[in-house]
């Protein structure tokens, strides 16, 4: 039997909802960071969640986040990232794939995400049914991320399919 492993990198970004705007709360990988402005998006905008998506689906040729779950469906208006993080692995399953792992890089100048970091990984990971790291970066004052106007993660899958 053939084995072939496949290679998807997955991106996201979403800029801070306004400092006025109290009720969004702040998702990253599943995980709800108390008192940090949330992000602008039409599900509840988790960057970690949406590239961890985007690598297994690149990674598998299924297309990307938007095709599936497009932000014009009121059906996923506010929807938890971590389902459609779930439902984006079985789609990997369904399709012969089995996901080695995900890496995932989250870059913002706040909040810390090592905070919280293995909690994220343990969410992320029972999502996808395999590993999920995570590791946080800083922009170093540099651009619209390093001047806090929001995050962005990056994002690499491994998958592999038999013959």
């Amino acid at each position: 039997m053939t084995i072939r492993v496949r290679v998807g990198q997955g991106f996201d970004i979403h800029r801070f909802v306004d400092a006025s705007d109290t009720q969004r709360q702040l998702i990253l990988g599943g995980v709800h960071y108390a008192n940090e402005r949330g992000l602008v998006g039409h599900s509840d905008a988790d960057v970690v969640a949406h590239a961890a998506a985007e690598a297994i689906l690149g990674a598998c040729g299924l297309g990307n986040i938007g095709e599936h779950f497009p932000d014009t469906d009121e059906k996923y208006k506010n929807v938890d990232s971590i389902k459609l993080l779930q439902l984006v692995a079985k789609m990997a399953r369904d399709n012969q794939f089995e996901i080695g792992n995900v890496d995932c890089s989250v870059v913002c100048e706040q909040p810390k995400i090592s905070k919280h970091r293995d909690e994220m990984q343990r969410i992320l990971s029972t999502a996808v049914g395999s590993p999920v790291t995570v590791k946080g970066r800083r922009a170093e004052g540099l651009g619209a991320l390093g001047r806090k106007e929001g995050i962005a993660c990056w994002a690499v899958a491994v998958v592999t399919q038999g013959n």
